[in-house]
């Protein structure tokens, strides 16, 4: 069954920083699209971050530009969200998931983890 593992979330310190991992289990992440998602309670799931199937380069969400680095690990095999700066309001559980482009909307994308919480507070 083709799913990501994230790991790294937890309680931190408005100002501080945390780095998500998500672990591909059953694939690599050749040929696909990548993408970091957060859900805040009561809120939709809201993609922050994506790396296009090919690209150099991550796309952002204009809330996270210059904040959120993502990066891939060299055997394709896991992902990273460096997080900086945290604020309270990105309280939210967040998840890594597949699709063919990174333009899709949430609802196409695949291979969902459970999610890893992220808690911003002092």
């Amino acid at each position: 069954q083709l799913q990501f593992v994230e790991s790294g979330g937890g309680l931190v310190q408005p100002g501080g920083s945390l780095r998500l991992s998500c672990a591909a289990s059953g694939f690599t992440l050749d040929n696909l699209a990548i993408a970091w998602f957060r859900q805040a309670p009561g809120n939709e799931r809201k993609i922050v971050s994506c790396i296009n199937n090919g690209d150099d380069w991550p796309e952002y969400d204009d809330s996270v530009k210059g904040q959120f680095t993502m990066s891939m690990d060299g055997a394709k095999m896991t992902v990273y969200l460096q997080m900086d700066s945290l604020r309270p309001e990105e309280t939210a559980v967040y998840y890594c998931a597949t699709a063919d482009s990174c333009h899709f909307p949430a609802g196409r994308f695949n291979s969902w983890g459970q999610g890893t919480q992220v808690n911003v507070s002092s």
